[in-house]
């Protein structure tokens, strides 16, 4: 499944990351990269362990926990710490799969889902889409400024040529408490279809506590803590 979630910051809250981030000390885009990513990918990244990367990521890695769509799609079990990078006229990315596996310091884990938080709106550059290789066919992706894009790190994905201007965002994995793509799906409408129950007939009407002793017993059934 691959989710829009809007607003995960205000166009001010990004100006202020961008000022910050703006200043940092960009590098070769190629520093955390696979064999395989290595060959297809020219663009810049903050290195992971700058002053600028780490405050920013908090900041982020805050925001998600908060924001009960990304919680309610994604059940994090722990969220990768945010990477950041740009594309200039003529970067891109070709098609690619992320690791399985991301290690970082103490931090490992199984990337269930990746992200990317677009921290440059649309009429700021030409090209740079995300290309997401879906069974349902390719899905182009290029959101405002604050928004996040949610999708199965095991999608074949890409990031075209940018033609003018620069693309700005932060990049991340995250390992679900629920592995499988669809019993994770599953649990995210239900979810969505208990609230929507939940505003029309209040919380203790016996469908929304039949529908929710649902949702967690699926959950006790598929997840991994």
């Amino acid at each position: 499944m691959l989710l829009h979630i809007p607003g995960v910051f205000t166009k001010d809250e990004v100006a202020i990351m961008r000022s910050r981030l703006d200043a940092g000390p960009w590098a070769d885009g190629n520093v955390t990269s696979g064999h395989q990513s290595a060959t297809a990918k020219v663009n810049r990244q903050l290195p992971e362990d700058s002053v600028e990367a780490r405050e920013v990521g908090a900041l982020i890695t805050q925001a998600l926990q908060a924001n009960p769509m990304f919680v309610s799609a994604a059940l994090p079990h722990t969220i990768f710490p945010p990477l950041f990078n740009a594309y200039e006229v003529g970067e891109r990315f070709d098609v690619h799969v992320d690791n399985a596996i991301r290690q970082r310091g103490t931090v490992r884990i199984r990337s269930d889902l990746s992200a990317t938080l677009f921290l440059s709106d649309p009429d700021d550059y030409d090209g740079g889409e995300l290309i997401v290789e879906e069974m349902y066919g390719p899905q182009s992706v290029k959101l405002p400024a604050g928004d996040l894009v949610l999708y199965p790190s095991r999608s074949l994905h890409r990031v075209t040529p940018v033609t003018r201007g620069a693309r700005v965002s932060s990049f991340f994995w995250l390992q679900s408490l629920i592995r499988d793509d669809a019993d994770r799906e599953t649990l995210f409408r239900l979810d969505v279809a208990i609230q929507r129950v939940s505003a029309e007939k209040g919380p203790k009407d016996t469908a929304v506590l039949e529908l929710t002793a649902i949702y967690h017993n699926l959950m006790r059934r598929w997840a991994e803590v």
